[in-house]
This record gives structure tokens, sequence and C-alpha cells, in this order.
């Protein structure tokens, strides 16, 4: 899993910066860290950073520090929504019949040519169009 681009989903980002989440923040901010120091930094895309802030402020993160935390991610490599994105996302909405957002999610690593998702939002080991959804906060 290396060399393949990692596109990463909100949850994870979500537990790696909620401390309420016990054994999921642990495993959450230990799998963050390692994505920093790989030499391909992950991607995510706007919609990931819009949800994350969201949950950040939600739990009563501090503007500045969630306004941080954003333009931290910002250093990966961050998908932009546009009006292609948006419709890539709803015909794969409409292929897999899966939620308009997830859809958007899909599309997203795609145009980032990710090889792996991870998520908790996707089925395990499911190839779709090439992404195959990985849950890494399952523990073996």
């Amino acid at each position: 899993m290396q060399n393949k681009q990692i596109f990463v989903d909100t949850n994870l980002l979500v537990y790696a910066h909620d401390r309420d989440a016990a054994d999921r923040h642990e495993k959450a901010k230990a799998l963050v860290a390692e994505l920093w120091r790989r030499p391909m930094l992950p991607a995510i895309s706007v919609q990931v950073l819009q949800e994350l802030y969201v949950n950040l402020i939600r739990k009563q993160v501090s503007d500045m520090e969630a306004r941080e935390t954003i333009a931290d991610y910002r250093t990966w490599y961050v998908v932009e929504n546009d009006a292609m994105l948006l419709m890539e996302g709803i015909e794969i909405r409409e292929r897999l019949q899966s939620s308009f957002w997830d859809g958007l999610i899909l599309a997203a690593a795609k145009r980032a040519r990710a090889g792996v998702i991870w998520s908790e939002d996707f089925n395990t080991g499911q190839d779709y169009d090439g992404v195959v959804a990985v849950n890494p906060l399952i523990i073996e």
C-alpha cells in the first residue's frame, strides 16, 4: 500500500481529533501520524475538509484551532469540488445506489487516482471502479 495514493475519508480524521472516541481516537491518531510520514502525502477533498471543520467546531474546538487544523491538512493533495466532480459523483451515486455524499467521495478518490480509500463507510475489500475500500480502524 506504500506506493498507492491513499484517499482519506472524513471519519478517520474526525476520530484522530476526537479524544472522546476512545480506542478509535488512538488508532486513528496513529494512522494519521503514519500518513504524515509517507513520501506521498494522502489525498482528501474539499468535502472532507468541510466535514472535518464542522465536526471540530461541534466538539467545542476553538475557531483558531479548527482553522489551523484545516490549514495543516491543506498540505495534502486536496481534490477541489467543481461542477465536473459533482456530475461524476451523481453518476457514481446512481450506478452504485449509494448516498450522494459517498458518490462524491468516490468521485474525488478517482480524480486523485487513489488506489485505496480509507473509510468506515464502504465495504472493506470492495473495488469501486479501481478504488479499493479499506477500513484501517478494524483491529486485527
